[in-house]
């Protein structure tokens, strides 16, 4: 069985939460769950690109809870019925367990670093940007709606592993990071 991709009930600007509710394409929940959509897409490409196997598995793991934020984040809270998957403590202690593991095998930061240094690294850090933007979105959103705090906690620690992947990316490279140097 298959279905068709158009439905043409979004053709006036709005569409339905998972509960039923139409809303506008602008409000702030669709922006929400559209910019974890966009990160997601972002880290396929990064997937698709690194040499890490290890990084790899990581990076899967890390859509699939982006889909789930994605899930939650397009329920009606107060509407939905549909029971969505949930993000749960240890989601946030793998991408800790991950940091700390790359951590232990770099140099320890001294000076702010510059995005680049290795292709790849530099999509980490675009994808680090996007995630910032999606914590900053949620947490708007959650001042009007209800919103898991795990999701803000998750995204936050998410930037961070993202950061702290570019910077293995490199080192693994044999490439040079490169630090920020103010002008005196």
């Amino acid at each position: 069985m298959s279905f068709k991709i158009y439905t043409k009930t979004g053709d006036a600007g709005e569409t339905s939460l998972i509960g039923g509710v139409r809303v506008l394409k602008s409000h702030l929940r669709i922006e929400s769950y559209g910019t974890v959509d966009e990160l997601n897409s972002y880290l396929g490409l990064i997937k698709d690109s690194i040499q890490i196997s290890h990084a790899k598995e990581i990076i899967y793991e890390i859509q699939d809870r982006l889909f789930t934020i994605g899930a939650v984040l397009a329920s009606d809270p107060e509407k939905s019925k549909m029971k969505v998957p949930d993000l749960h403590e240890s989601d946030l202690v793998l991408l800790e367990k991950e940091m700390d593991v790359m951590d232990a095998q770099l140099p320890s930061l001294k000076n702010f670093v510059l995005p680049g240094g290795n292709v790849t690294a530099s999509h980490c850090h675009v994808a680090r940007c996007i995630c910032r933007r999606a914590e900053r979105i949620v947490v708007h959103l959650s001042l009007d709606s209800e919103v898991p705090d795990i999701i803000i906690r998750y995204l936050n620690r998410l930037s961070d592993y993202l950061f702290m992947l570019s910077r293995y990316i490199v080192q693994q490279a044999n490439a040079e990071e490169i630090l920020w140097r103010p002008r005196a």
